[in-house]
């Protein structure tokens, strides 16, 4: 288990420093406690109305390990 999230995580920093300048565009929505706090990235999954994106905000809730009660945020928002 410990190895697969620390696999997980490799691969969303990699995607993250390969796309400073635009935001990661993924097709399923990272794993809970795969975000860090704030972090942003675009999920292509189909659940969001013709011409918008699925935004989705990392947020560091205990339920997941983290410190605060930060909850994941996600919205549609329009694509670019």
């Amino acid at each position: 288990m410990r190895r697969i999230v620390i696999t997980v995580l490799s691969g969303i920093a990699l995607v993250s420093l390969g796309s400073l300048a635009s935001a990661a565009t993924l097709k399923k929505e990272p794993a809970m406690g795969a975000l860090k706090e704030g972090q942003r990235v675009l999920v292509d999954d189909g659940s969001c109305p013709k011409g918008q994106i699925k935004e989705v905000i990392g947020g560091n809730h205990t339920s997941v390990g983290g410190s605060k009660q930060t909850l994941r945020q996600r919205r549609c928002i329009p694509r670019r």
